[in-house]
């Protein structure tokens, strides 16, 4: 069945809309999906096709700083990484909202996404219980362990950050799930990673699934760096109808 992708802006959130051409208009259960770091919402064009194909709504955002709203990197370690981050939950609401009031939504909602992306998924599980089902796909939901390491690496390379790295981070702490598990309650979750990931260190996943051992969570991992395949795309695709599907 052939899928449409359709180009929107919601107020000025770039995303690329993939449905089935016979759903356009029907009200059906949504995931979000975001991108990585330096990448644009294209470059998760083919998991999107591959939601929808099932029967998903999938709305994939551009980032900040990010594909058709591209700037200039900060200088400043990480600043604009964190601040790409932080844009995506603020614009999360907004999103659904958007949706919601052109009733294309059946009130079912999952969230996923790759390396920067995966991180904004954990994130938003903290704060949104409205989120169903969620993938993490290369990211990491200790972001507080990623903020030290920042933190160290800048150090070892003589770069410079401000003084005040930690206060101006703080927002962190509200939205790092591995300080806060409970947040995620029952909420089935999958994780992927590569055993030789280089980016974002495999054991941070790892040492989250070895301390909130429950049912709810499923973590896949492969002697991998950082890089998905198609053989991924659509093990997250079998989990999320799996999750969501049967509760529309």
């Amino acid at each position: 069945m052939k899928s449409v992708v359709r180009r929107r802006k919601i107020g000025n959130i770039p995303v690329l809309e993939v449905v089935k051409e016979q759903d356009i208009y029907n009200a059906l259960p949504m995931i979000v999906y975001y991108h990585g770091w330096q990448t644009a919402k294209e470059l998760v064009l083919t998991q999107g096709r591959k939601l929808a194909a099932v029967g998903f709504r999938v709305i994939l955002p551009d980032a900040m700083n990010h594909g058709e709203r591209k700037t200039e990197r900060s200088k400043i370690p990480s600043l604009t990484f964190w601040q790409s981050i932080h844009t995506n939950l603020f614009e999360f609401d907004t999103i659904i909202a958007y949706f919601d009031k052109l009733n294309l939504t059946t009130g079912v909602y999952g969230v996923g996404g790759v390396s920067m992306g995966g991180m904004t998924t954990t994130a938003l599980l903290t704060q949104h219980p409205e989120i169903q089902a969620a993938a993490c796909v290369m990211g990491t939901p200790n972001l507080n362990r990623y903020k030290e390491r920042i933190k160290k690496n800048a150090v070892k390379y003589g770069l410079a950050l401000p003084k005040d790295y930690d206060a101006l981070l703080s927002w962190t702490d509200h939205y790092d799930l591995a300080q806060k598990p409970e947040t995620l309650a029952k909420r089935p979750i999958v994780f992927w990673h590569g055993t030789e990931d280089e980016k974002i260190p495999f054991e941070d996943v790892e040492d989250f699934i070895e301390l909130n051992a429950q049912s709810n969570i499923t973590f896949w991992q492969e002697q991998e760096r950082h890089l998905v395949k198609t053989k991924t795309m659509d093990e997250i695709t079998d989990f999320f109808v799996k999750h969501l599907l049967e509760l529309n």
